[in-house]
């Protein structure tokens, strides 16, 4: 798959989540055959003033590439700016944030409370186009709510603008992650405009991902929620669209060796009451559904440094 003049592996994407897709889990997420990892969505506001933590969001590791760097904003001429400044980096691709739902971003008429004023979004996009040297894609939702479903009209500004690729999210800014993604508003956008189109939304396992593909006929899948604890849809998923093949879900050693890599990686990366402290989320994401796990996951949050992290995950996995 092709985004711009970036060829991609395979067509399968992390994407962007705030509090997940950092540089760690990114660089996991790779190793287990991810063609494009994306980064936690970054304020081109908080760029301009330099604040410390989201030039920390910035740093990408030349093992996971290609990346795409996640801005959000709604200034036009503030996002080109720190575009311009971004794609001066070892970045790929440069995105736009039109899927956030959440009330602090919305509020500021950020993220997807965007899909409300296509005016805007098209004075955002042609200049964030102009500005970038890297491919620009953009990622919305079907709509604000069920009076607003405009995916095929963001679609289309999107591809007038000069993007490269646009990420469609089957549900509306109204349902947050609730009910069902509707595939069938991906399949509207992929047959109303001609750039590659991403479908997203309720992509668990291999099986989903390549029923979606057959029922939108979209280029390339998203996968979100489904990759929270669990890196290996992407190589589980790859192996199933390429031969059919399902491979069996990780054994409780590749989990506990994943977890070990990953809290260490962690650790040396944000520090370790950081670094812990994130652990206990994702601790608890690889160990969904296992027999027998209640007690580690409470256990987990209790934690206070490597030393208990690591050694709860061998009195449990060992």
């Amino acid at each position: 798959m092709k985004i711009g003049n970036i060829e991609l592996q395979n067509n399968l994407i992390l994407a962007p989540m705030a509090g997940v897709t950092d540089l760690p889990y990114r660089k996991i997420c790779k190793e287990h055959g991810c063609g494009l990892v994306c980064t936690e969505m970054v304020s081109a506001k908080a760029i301009l003033y330099g604040n410390k933590n989201t030039i920390k969001l910035l740093e990408i590791d030349e093992d996971e590439r290609p990346v795409s760097l996640q801005l959000f904003g709604a200034n036009p001429d503030i996002i080109a700016e720190m575009a311009a400044k971004v794609s001066e980096e070892n970045i790929d691709i440069i995105d736009l944030n039109m899927g956030c739902p959440v009330p602090k971003v919305v509020n500021n008429g950020e993220g997807s409370a965007l899909m409300k004023n296509p005016k805007l979004v098209e004075e955002i996009l042609t200049k964030l186009v102009r500005a970038s040297k890297k491919p620009v894609t953009v990622k919305f939702r079907k709509g604000f709510d069920d009076n607003l479903i405009n995916a095929v009209e963001i679609a289309k500004i999107a591809e007038a603008s000069g993007v490269a690729a646009v990420a469609v999210h089957g549900r509306t800014r109204e349902q947050y992650y609730s009910g069902k993604a509707d595939w069938n508003i991906i399949k509207q956008v992929k047959e109303n405009i001609k750039i590659p189109v991403i479908g997203n939304g309720d992509v668990f396992t291999p099986e989903a991902a390549k029923n979606l593909i057959e029922f939108t006929g979209c280029d390339g899948i998203m996968v979100a929620r489904g990759a929270q604890g669990n890196p290996w849809i992407f190589s589980r998923t790859i192996k199933y669209l390429e031969t059919g093949i399902l491979m069996p879900e990780p054994t409780l050693h590749e989990i506990y060796q994943t977890m070990l890599t990953h809290a260490k990686m962690l650790v040396e990366y944000k520090g370790e009451y950081t670094g812990v402290r994130e652990m206990r989320k994702h601790a608890s994401w690889y160990t969904k559904g296992l027999y027998n796990m209640a007690k580690f996951r409470k256990e987990i949050n209790e934690a206070e440094n490597l030393d208990q992290l690591l050694e709860l995950f061998r009195k449990n996995f060992e």
